[in-house]
């Protein structure tokens, strides 16, 4: 599989979530490459603080590519590797358009307290706009970074619902310090310790969200043809 986390709004904590499907995919076994395809170079970051920590055990090969090649460099990268995952930042750039293009994931992580509806209508117009290059990628949409208190996520899910481009599955990541924590090493919040149970729960739970909208996916397709 090849997922792209990515979006036009910074501050959602995208590179949170490419780093930790990385990690929890290369814990089920998985060979897995990391691409940054940000020029803010955060995935990189997270790498090199992994590679300190662990010794240079990193559990996943990672790469820096963008631009224009993005695409026919992780099309030969995936022949080799069970997955791939894309870190494009929070811009429309060539490199996030050139993932779009190879991609059989797109997740779009929206923070509650930023989400703005304009935001979300020009992710819409960048799906719509990819969607001839690639007309099988599955958009998924969910909420990070969402505060325990007050009703920003519910409000943030309804608007989420309402979109015809991107699916919303209903799987919260909290913001938790966990995740900051776990990154400043270099490391996955399932890795840490101690464990933060709710942290872990939330990542295993946005991945079977992932995997179930995945397989919805490709019933629907199998029963219009």
């Amino acid at each position: 599989m090849i997922y792209t986390v990515g979006g036009i709004k910074g501050g959602s904590g995208k590179t949170t979530i490419a780093t930790n499907l990385t990690v929890y995919l290369a814990k089920q076994g998985r060979d897995v490459i990391l691409v940054d395809a940000d020029d803010q170079e955060s995935a990189t970051d997270f790498t090199s603080f992994r590679h300190q920590s662990l010794e240079g055990e990193l559990g996943y090969t990672a790469v820096k590519i963008t631009g224009t090649e993005l695409n026919s460099n992780v099309a030969r990268l995936a022949k080799k590797y069970d997955d791939v995952v894309i870190d494009t930042g929070g811009r429309d750039t060539v490199s996030q358009r050139s993932a779009l293009s190879v991609s059989h994931v797109y997740l779009v992580p929206f923070a509650p307290r930023s989400l703005d509806i304009w935001t979300l209508r020009k992710v819409e117009n960048l799906i719509a706009e990819m969607s001839p290059f690639n007309p099988n990628l599955v958009c998924l949409t969910f909420i990070n970074k969402a505060d325990a208190r007050g009703t920003y996520k519910e409000d943030t899910a309804d608007l989420l619902r309402e979109s015809q481009h991107v699916k919303f599955i209903d799987t919260p990541i909290g913001n938790r310090i966990s995740f900051a924590n776990a990154a400043a090493s270099g490391l996955g919040v399932i890795e840490i310790k101690p464990t933060d149970e709710k942290a872990v729960s939330e990542i295993t739970e946005l991945y079977n969200g992932i995997q179930n909208a995945l397989k919805t996916s490709t019933e629907k397709k199998r029963f219009t043809t």
